[in-house]
């Protein structure tokens, strides 16, 4: 291994991580390198103002009364996810 981490865990998390361990019969380094791939290799949830963006900064928005109803055109798009 190339690069050593330290990390901080609550007391439960902690637990549960030598009960997998011990269940896995894996070391504990192991049971995070492999949680922490799967984690990565997920795809990346879209963050609100990525689906809000092209609204923003935007001349030609194509809406009339952007300026005036701004906070209505974003809260809809948040609710209906695009």
């Amino acid at each position: 291994m190339e690069t050593q981490l330290t990390v901080r865990l609550p007391r439960e998390l902690a637990e549960q991580l030598n009960q997998a361990s011990k269940r896995l019969r894996r070391s504990r380094s192991e049971v995070i390198r492999t949680a922490l791939e799967a984690f990565l290799a997920e795809e990346v949830p879209e963050r609100p103002i990525e689906r809000v963006r092209d609204l923003l900064g935007q001349i030609e928005s194509g809406l009339p009364d952007l300026g005036q109803h701004h906070r209505e055109y974003l809260l809809q798009r948040l609710r209906n996810g695009r």
